[in-house]
């Protein structure tokens, strides 16, 4: 082999080194990068196997640097999100529940760039986005996808007592639940501090029975109400006639394995429990033997007196000011949500999951599995978290207090309902005023 001298070697241009050298710039990712990306642990287990096995192995290839996905469960991100700030070390990419952009927003990077192409390519994203991640300076976090929220309910128990058709007012449901929980097969619900399920029902019951937040003009308390004071009164009995009451204590992970164990008859739930008894129809049967995957369908939230408002938690990723991989971090956001990468993912969810972007909606997956089906559209009528009044840091820092869910777990243990709603009411004011 031929020697070549150094001035030939630099001149050759070999891997753009001489460029490199002249321009006195490492490339972007000379230096070892590597991009820590922190996720909630999905409850479909298949979405986390095939990001660890496959799509990030891929994606390290693609784009040329080393990827450290760390799974956590939800409810320790928020502190984790906490002291990373406060050290200015931690992971470069988060994942964020509800409205939590918001609450970061100074801490966070700009990621209109990545969010407005993922919109453009991909039909715009549904308007709950807009809502919970972005602000006057532009887009706080990249959308990814909401969870769809439903009754998830046994079929054939409540046929046994005769609700043929899944009980459409809250009223209705008190009956059939109280009529379940005598045969010992009780609605089941968390009022515990619970990330994801419990601000998923709380808010949308809150709601229903004509409860807000703010008055329209934006800025004036209003949960104190005879509508918040009527909804409380109300679940305080139905919690009574109706649920398993060691509900207050459950995390989000309880109600699945009490239904797939088959001690309530329903619960307020994302896809998760009839995907996992579908996953594994020979370990998950009913008191008959067959496999309970099916028995279980899904019903939208019952009407209360101011009619149904659901609210589907949206996801979305969090470019974290403090990262020093920040254009790496953006690579990837692109990387994953791009159209074929993010479609194996989408697939994996099996509806468990609405992408954010609307185009997914036309998607083949929604047409395969009947039981599934009901979760395609009902983001189009989510509420974010503050509604009538705006889903801002004010009203983020009510979720992650959780003031609503609390109101109504004050109340089923005892204290009188006009107390826990001039509890909660002094709460909010103390963030709203």
């Amino acid at each position: 082999m031929a020697r070549l001298d150094r001035r030939k070697f630099l001149q050759s241009g070999a891997g753009g080194l001489a460029g490199i050298l002249a321009s006195g710039r490492a490339p972007a990712f000379a230096q070892p990068t590597s991009v820590h990306w922190l996720r909630l642990g999905d409850y479909v287990p298949a979405s986390d196997t095939l990001l660890r096995r496959e799509l990030l192995p891929e994606a390290e290839k693609t784009l040329g640097f080393k990827i450290n996905l760390e799974t956590i469960n939800g409810n320790e991100l928020q502190a984790r999100i906490a002291s990373s700030i406060q050290s200015g070390t931690g992971a470069d990419l988060i994942h964020a529940m509800h409205n939590w952009p918001h609450l970061y927003a100074e801490s966070v990077v700009d990621v209109s760039d990545v969010a407005e192409e993922i919109a453009k390519e991909q039909g715009g994203f549904y308007d709950i986005f807009p809502a919970i991640a972005k602000s006057d300076k532009g887009w706080l976090a990249v959308p990814w996808a909401a969870l769809g929220i439903l009754i998830c309910y046994r079929k054939s128990w409540f046929d046994e007592i005769g609700v043929t058709r899944f009980p459409d007012t809250w009223e209705s449901y008190r009956a059939a639940g109280k009529l379940l929980k005598a045969k010992g097969r009780p609605i089941g619900q968390t009022l515990g501090h619970a990330y994801n399920d419990a601000p998923a029902f709380t808010y949308p019951y809150f709601w229903s029975f004509g409860g807000k937040e703010l008055e329209t003009d934006r800025k004036t308390v209003a949960l104190n109400s005879k509508e918040t004071l009527e909804s409380v009164k109300f679940l305080t009995a139905f919690w009574k006639d109706a649920h398993d009451e060691s509900g207050l204590a459950w995390d989000d992970s309880n109600n699945n394995r009490a239904f797939l164990g088959g001690t309530i008859s329903a619960t307020s739930n994302a896809a998760s429990i009839y995907i996992e008894a579908l996953r594994k129809p020979e370990q998950y049967l009913t008191e008959k033997g067959t496999p309970l995957k099916d028995d279980i369908l899904h019903a939208p939230y019952p009407k209360g007196p101011g009619g149904a408002a659901p609210l589907h938690p949206p996801q979305t990723h969090m470019l974290m000011g403090y990262s020093k991989n920040q254009k790496a971090a953006k690579e990837l956001l692109r990387w994953a949500s791009s159209r074929k990468v993010f479609e194996r993912w989408f697939v994996s969810q099996k509806g468990f999951s609405i992408p954010a972007a609307r185009e997914w909606s036309k998607h083949p997956v929604w047409n395969e599995d009947p039981i599934m089906a009901p979760f395609r559209d009902v983001i189009l009528t989510a509420r974010a978290p503050g509604w009538p009044g705006p889903s801002d840091r004010k009203a983020a820092e009510v979720v992650s207090k959780y003031i609503i869910t609390d109101l109504y777990a004050k109340a089923v243990q005892g204290m009188p309902a006009e107390d826990a709603v001039k509890w909660a009411h002094a709460e909010l004011a103390k963030i709203y005023v």
